[in-house]
């Protein structure tokens, strides 16, 4: 072959490698990732979302493209922004960290498929018809199971067993609120503990609620995994040591940055189920029939360190029940 034919056919194959690597993107299908709270705080459950899809055989980058949308806790956006990212060319959608605006986000999100991580129940949320058949263009992975809270409050009476008021910290706006604060006072009944409700909307409404509850005489509080708790989750903790109030937490998060202890399925297990769910509808999966994933993996991790700073002493029965202990 002469040097100029090798020209002419090096050059020509090469003029077609971008419009070859641009044909391949095009069809690289799309996901569209939105949550209410932001990379910072969920770097790790980022990582468990691209292993589950990796695990279904979509490599983010490779076989697949994750295009994030962080609502940076400003909730109240999260309807527009759903409505926006449903008009573009996704293939599915994940939604995570918006409890307190699932339905408005669901509503927004008529046609495209949609996975919806909550911390609540499905079927009472209203996002899907029933737990085994959701219907519909959405399916979601929930880490709530009826026991869980009468889980946590049966292990802080076992620490705790003199304690007789027990706050409970939520969003008086997140729409799980009602249903489970019912939960909370069933359980309670049971243990024969009284339940004071402790509102908070917004960071000083969180302020005043730690500041009031020893004048409530509540001995400990359970703090629901609301987004506002989540994203402040430095100041959560700060508040619960300065007022010394023994909190119970739903995340690994909370005890691993200085509170006390946790109880609650893995949400790193949530966020690489719902990878799975997305990359099986990636493949032609329809949500109507994917049963919305509960949990099967539950965490009850203790902060030694912070119990000695509250003056407790963790006997060895909880001890040997914890699945970590920080000290």
């Amino acid at each position: 072959m002469r040097r100029r034919e090798f020209i002419t056919l090096f050059g020509g194959a090469a003029a077609t490698w971008p419009l070859a690597t641009r044909a391949q993107q095009q069809t690289m299908p799309v996901v569209g990732f939105l949550s209410g709270r932001s990379l910072t705080t969920d770097a790790n459950l980022v990582a468990a979302f691209r292993q589950g899809l990796a695990e279904v055989g979509y490599v983010d980058g490779r076989d697949v493209t994750i295009e994030f949308h962080w609502a940076d806790g400003q909730t109240d956006q999260l309807p527009a922004m759903a409505g926006e990212l449903a008009k573009r060319p996704v293939s599915v959608i994940f939604g995570g960290g918006l409890d307190v605006k699932i339905r408005a986000v669901k509503d927004e999100i008529t046609t495209t498929p949609v996975v919806l991580a909550t911390g609540g129940d499905p079927v009472r949320l209203g996002i899907v018809s029933s737990l085994n058949r959701p219907g519909g263009n959405a399916t979601a992975v929930t880490v709530l199971t009826s026991e869980i809270w009468s889980k946590r409050l049966e292990l802080l009476r076992t620490l705790l067993p003199s304690v007789t008021v027990v706050a409970l910290l939520l969003d008086p706006n997140n729409p799980t609120a009602g249903y489970i604060t019912k939960d909370v006072q069933r359980a309670a009944t049971v243990l024969g503990v009284q339940v004071q409700v402790a509102k908070a909307r917004n960071n000083s409404e969180m302020d005043a609620a730690f500041a009031a509850l020893p004048e409530e005489r509540a001995g400990a509080v359970l703090v629901t995994a609301d987004p506002l708790f989540i994203g402040k989750r430095p100041q959560v903790i700060e508040l619960a040591k300065r007022f010394k109030i023994p909190a119970v937490y739903d995340r690994r998060d909370f005890p691993a940055g200085g509170g006390l202890m946790s109880y609650g399925a893995s949400i790193i297990d949530q966020y690489l189920q719902s990878g799975q769910y997305v990359g099986r509808i990636l493949k032609g999966a329809q949500p109507a029939d994917l049963p919305v994933m509960q949990p099967t993996k539950f965490e009850f991790v203790i902060n030694l360190k912070t119990a000695m700073a509250l003056g407790l002493t963790i006997p060895p029965n909880i001890l040997a029940l914890a699945d970590e202990v920080i000290e």
